[in-house]
């Protein structure tokens, strides 16, 4: 069973009750660090608490479905369009981007690194049955990485392929562990603390391109749901103000993130 973090930032020593509302995020904007930075400006900016529900993609899409959050924020293109189709959402808004990577042990016993792309790199890896860590619960980078094997044409399978139904986190963990190659977004490698024997090996293919986007929950199938509240924090994800805190957010001088609003679809 996937479990559900749950993060709330709250004013201390307020007696008046700030408005508030729950946003499913995948594990891996959690995991940058990048919600410590934007969540406190929120409340300082519109007195908004927000309470994040960190899971993969795949759950924060059935939580939306369920009316248990107001919106979410996740990275799975056509999960996210079969979302909106389905009336679950009212529409969909980009807001920045980063890009998937390959790690792996620095030795590279796939030769990675040499690869020309992303789909090269998976048949180097498949070729020499090196142990691959999938994260196997249904996230954006699940559902990316899945998609990444079937457009290069490769087998997965065997005791090299490990999937591990985690967090990004959790996932990376285990490669390092195991001196493992594993996708990941380039945010969460940045700021994971555990890099061990591990090196970023391949990145840079348009096929790793990796797109945030904001989905308010439907309020005509749950009436519940804040949609006044989706709203204000919608325009302050896409204000001025979110974009210089996303594009400055840095570690060790690499950027994690891009500010890329656009228009509602």
């Amino acid at each position: 069973m996937i479990r559900i973090m749950t993060v709330l930032f709250s004013l201390m020593g307020s007696m008046a009750m700030a408005d508030s509302l729950k946003l499913a995020v995948t594990t891996s904007f959690h995991n940058s660090g990048l919600s410590d930075i934007l969540l406190p400006a929120i409340k300082a900016d519109i007195d908004l608490d927000v309470q994040l529900l960190v899971v993969g993609t795949g759950q924060a899409l059935r939580l939306g479905e369920a009316g248990d959050v107001d919106a979410i924020l996740v990275h799975s293109r056509a999960a996210e369009d079969a979302f909106v189709a389905g009336g679950y959402g009212t529409h969909r808004r980009e807001v920045m981007y980063n890009d998937f990577v390959f790690i792996g042990p620095a030795a590279d016993p796939a030769t990675i690194a040499d690869a020309e792309s992303a789909a090269d790199a998976l048949a180097r890896i498949a070729m020499v049955e090196a142990v691959f860590v999938s994260r196997g619960d249904d996230s954006g980078t699940h559902k990316k990485e899945l998609s990444l094997w079937d457009g290069a044409g490769v087998s997965r399978g065997g005791d090299w392929y490990r999937p591990v139904g985690a967090g990004m986190g959790a996932a990376l963990n285990t490669a390092s562990a195991m001196d493992a190659y594993i996708l990941a977004d380039r945010a969460s490698w940045l700021n994971f603390g555990n890099k061990a024997g591990l090196d970023l090996l391949f990145a840079g293919d348009p096929a790793l391109f990796n797109q945030y986007a904001y989905i308010p929950v439907n309020p005509a199938l749950h009436d519940h749901v804040k949609s006044d509240l989706t709203q204000q924090l919608e325009d302050w994800l896409t204000s001025p103000r979110a974009a210089d805190l996303i594009d400055s957010y840095t570690i060790n001088g690499e950027t994690l993130f891009t500010f890329n609003a656009t228009n509602p679809s």
